[in-house]
């Protein structure tokens, strides 16, 4: 039997990745709780893993959680990889990280990837659009607000586009990664793009919502983002994730690799969505780090 390690196993990437893995008869490590800044336990806990499944990453900077932290962190598990001989990374990524993006988010993103591909280690980068999915922070988070809210604003005109993807299509895009031999970089879009306009009014009539949809300057947005996340005591929205919409960065011009509808998702599962609010805060800063 084949093992393979994934950092965040339980968290919400990770754990599709696992439970596909395991379904295939594959052995599964969980990377979780293991201290990335310990390369020796790093090593030791990947001896005899063959494909490395890495979602770990974080959101936002906060206290001495920074980006700067994550890519040190990355490196250093890509070294007790190597040492540990692992036969093969697959590492999850962002669309369209680059050096020269506008955010700090996407630009650490492409430093990460660097460092992988200069591990010497085989590897596959997989880059997802906007993930959805049970458990996820986007939708349900939306949902929770429109279904309280008599308003709801927009950031901007709302026309850039969004391409969301399910998990469960970013864990098959991974997991169908780890078995090449060659070197790739995959996006993984879902089979639709809309307007963010279009994204917010399908959440919208799936929770029988009647909050209104406004425009409104980016700065009211993230303002009003700040006033939800004292009452839910999390972190809503940050100004990198509105500029990421706005410079139309949260979509693929590669064929999709997706196939589940978010249309068809909303409608199976209407009735749970936005039900409870889903806490960044409690998943990756007040709990031990997983991934995304």
């Amino acid at each position: 039997m084949t093992t393979h390690s994934v950092t965040g196993a339980t968290s919400f990437t990770g754990r599709f990745i696992a439970r596909r893995l395991a379904e295939a008869g594959h052995g599964v490590r969980n990377l979780t709780r293991v201290e990335l800044s310990d390369a020796e336990r790093l090593a030791a806990a990947l001896d005899g893993t063959d494909t490395l499944y890495n979602t770990f990453w974080i959101r936002f900077e906060r206290g001495p959680i920074t980006y700067d932290w994550a890519i040190e962190r990355s490196r250093l598990l890509f070294e007790a990889a190597r040492r540990a001989g692992v036969r093969r990374i697959v590492h999850i990524s962002v669309i369209n990280a680059s050096h020269d993006a506008p955010t700090a988010y996407f630009r650490a993103k492409a430093v990460v990837e660097d460092a992988l591909t200069a591990s010497g280690i085989g590897h596959a980068i997989v880059r997802p659009t906007v993930t959805f999915g049970p458990g996820d922070i986007l939708v349900n988070n939306l949902a929770w607000t429109l279904r309280r809210l008599p308003l709801f604003g927009i950031p901007g005109d709302g026309r850039y586009p969004i391409q969301p993807v399910h998990v469960e299509d970013v864990a098959a895009v991974a997991v169908r990664a780890g078995a090449l031999s060659e070197d790739v970089a995959l996006d993984a879009g879902g089979p639709e793009t809309f307007t963010f306009d279009e994204f917010v009014g399908l959440v919208r009539r799936a929770v029988g919502s009647r909050a209104r949809l406004v425009h409104v300057p980016a700065a009211a947005s993230l303002a009003a983002a700040r006033l939800i996340g004292l009452i839910v005591r999390d972190v809503v929205l940050t100004r990198h994730e509105v500029t990421e919409l706005r410079e139309r960065l949260m979509f693929s011009t590669q064929p999709p690799a997706g196939t589940i509808r978010l249309e068809d998702w909303l409608a199976a599962n209407a009735d749970s969505i936005g039900r409870g609010w889903s806490s960044e805060l409690d998943r990756h800063f007040r709990k031990p780090m997983a991934g995304p």
